[in-house]
């Protein structure tokens, strides 16, 4: 494998998966001597505004409207419920 001029080099796709490195996964380099070592970060300590967000609406729907799924379904897009 060689480091591009950029410093970015392609992990395998058999070891990402076997690491559970999906896109998007932050990682954090560890240096020993002349080794570097590559670990999955653990999760953030202080939440993301997405993060709150998804938290903060995390079932509502379902709460707040008291319908089945193919009542909302049918709200969403715009379908008479008797047409079904």
């Amino acid at each position: 494998m060689r480091i591009t001029s950029k410093g970015q080099v392609t992990i395998p796709a058999e070891i990402r998966a076997k690491a559970g490195l999906m896109p998007n996964t932050e990682v954090d380099f560890i240096l020993k001597g002349k080794e570097v070592r590559i670990v999955r970060r653990g999760k953030a300590k202080k939440p993301t505004r997405g993060q709150r967000a998804v938290e903060k609406l995390w079932g509502s729907a379902t709460r707040s409207l008291g319908m089945s799924v193919d009542e909302y379904l049918d709200l969403t897009r715009d379908r008479d419920p008797s047409e079904r």
